[in-house]
């Protein structure tokens, strides 16, 4: 199974909001320290405030801060959130399969996929920054004043 590019980012900026401490990077340094446009930044950050993982304060003393419901939040909860309850295979689309009826193939899939999401489901975005990720993360952070 591949992710969307905009869940990995998803994951991948909690977790650097994890380890933030009482800095509150903005939307363009973590799209920087991710090496990511900022526009794919940007997108991901106003879904996880609409959600409730983040807030994100605009002007001077601004930036973005991981929740308390961000800091707690399921991997498998926000994989599925990004991902879409979708099919694995597209069995329907413009050329239907002609094993459709009798196919075992698409409810093989459907049970891998929901075991993928059953492994993560008890996975926090806090349990994704202890030792060694945390430290990790911080150094390849960017600080204001920072050479």
């Amino acid at each position: 199974m591949r992710l969307l590019r905009s869940t990995d980012l998803a994951l991948r900026l909690l977790m650097r909001l994890a380890v933030a401490g009482e800095s509150s990077p903005t939307t363009r340094e973590v799209a920087g320290d991710m090496e990511v446009p900022y526009t794919h930044a940007a997108k991901v950050v106003a879904e996880l405030q609409h959600l409730g993982l983040v807030d994100a304060r605009r002007g001077r003393g601004g930036g973005l801060t991981l929740t308390e419901k961000g800091r707690g939040a399921s991997v498998g909860a926000l994989v599925r959130l990004f991902e879409g309850d979708g099919e694995v295979v597209e069995c329907e689309g413009a050329t239907p399969c002609p094993l459709n009826s009798g196919c075992r193939l698409r409810g093989a899939l459907r049970r891998a996929q929901e075991a993928f999401y059953a492994a993560l489901d008890p996975v926090t975005v806090a349990d994704m920054v202890v030792e060694p990720t945390g430290p990790l993360l911080l150094g390849i952070s960017r600080r204001p004043g920072a050479a």
